[in-house]
């Protein structure tokens, strides 16, 4: 299979001095230009990231209405569930080890904890279940109570009883292993488990282990105040109440600390497109851990998809894809990878109303991949 280079090369014919990947970016930033224009949202970075070590990030807009300063690439914005990958990568990595396994109880770990026992399921679900949402356990995220709690005391540092405390003595959405339901509080669970496990702090791991990558975009979003972060521009999706400008004189007004482990970092693009390829493409795990990683459920996160141990997994006209999606309050992320393209993708916007945008962060993604490999690979032709 060639490269995503050798395929620009083959797609469009380009001035002689200019590279494969110039012409790429200069096609994305067409691209997001026109999409801009079409759409007027506020604000858009697009990073890739190729197998063969080419890259480039683009940006358009503007990172706040109200100043009207222009966006970089080096802006950061709050990258929401993307960040279920990084604890992912971690547990899987303790799974090789020995010294975690998939089909363990999570009440071996959790079950001397008094709150654990109110937690749906609480006896029977495994890790497997919490990393690929088939628990049974309900979103705590998705309680009023909850959400206004959060809204009115922004300074609050939440611990996992308090967030789970939401979803204590509930009935179960279905048996452990049953079907798919999305929910923050899985993942939470996790990130206590894994803390437990290691006798270690989450954020100390996951600190190492974007240093290592020399991911330096990448930070813990565990306070209100962060470094390089731009304000997201927020429209009220329930429960959540939060409209306009997400940071006031750079402090964030609802403190992303609460999502910990459902979430829990501030990224740019093109990071996020360097953490694409290198989980779902390179070394962070091993070769038979990624094929476990990739083995998905069917899920209701869009048609025909499916996850996998904290993967979203699609099948597009360029073969399958690897990735996650992130929504925090004023911001809208998606990473993918492509490896029949040896080619990583990530786009952010400061903005969480999709009208503003026209499309699913996905469908995006598929519209800058196919600016950059409008020809599907030969064996996909026809398929």
């Amino acid at each position: 299979m060639g490269s995503i280079a050798c395929l620009l090369a083959c797609a469009c014919a380009v001035a002689p001095a200019q590279t494969p990947i110039q012409a790429g970016e200069a096609k994305v930033a067409a691209l997001l230009g026109s999409l801009r224009e079409a759409r007027g949202f506020p604000g858009a970075t697009v990073g890739v990231v190729t197998r063969d070590g080419q890259s480039f990030t683009v940006s358009v807009g503007v990172s706040d209405e109200r100043t009207g300063r222009k966006l970089i690439p080096t802006d950061r914005m709050l990258a929401g569930s993307i960040g279920k990958t990084f604890l992912g990568a971690l547990v899987l990595r303790e799974v090789e080890a020995g010294r975690l396994s998939l089909d363990q109880k999570a009440a071996y770990w959790l079950g001397s904890q008094p709150w654990f026992k109110g937690i749906p399921n609480a006896g029977r679900i495994t890790l497997e279940q919490l990393m690929h949402h088939t628990s049974g356990i309900p979103e705590h995220v998705e309680d009023p109570a909850f959400v206004a709690e959060a809204e009115a005391h922004p300074d609050r540092v939440w611990t996992t009883p308090e967030r789970v405390a939401y979803i204590s003595g509930r009935p179960p959405l279905a048996p452990p292993g049953e079907r798919f339901s999305y929910a923050d509080t899985n993942y939470i669970l996790l990130g206590e488990i894994y803390q437990e496990e290691t006798g270690r702090e989450f954020y100390g791991d996951a600190r190492a282990l974007l240093r290592s990558l020399h991911l330096e975009g990448i930070i813990p979003s565990d306070r209100r105040r962060l470094e390089r972060l731009i304000p997201g521009h927020a429209r009220p999706i329930p429960p959540f109440s939060q409209q306009g400008p997400t940071l006031v004189d750079g402090v964030c007004r609802l403190n992303p600390q609460l999502e910990w482990t459902g979430g829990g970092f501030a990224s740019t693009a093109l990071d996020l497109a360097r953490w694409a390829l290198a989980y779902f493409g390179g070394d962070v795990v091993s070769p038979a851990m990624r094929a476990k990683l990739f083995e998905g459920v069917k899920a209701n996160t869009g048609p025909n998809e499916q996850y996998g141990l904290g993967v979203q997994i699609r099948e597009t006209k360029w073969g399958r894809s690897y990735g996650h999606g992130g929504w925090f309050p004023g911001y809208l992320s998606e990473m993918e990878y492509y490896p029949d393209l040896g080619l990583a993708v990530a786009v952010q916007f400061n903005t969480d109303d999709g009208r503003r945008i026209g499309a699913r962060t996905h469908g995006v993604i598929e519209q800058i991949v196919g600016v950059l490999a409008p020809i599907p690979p030969p064996e996909r032709q026809g398929g």
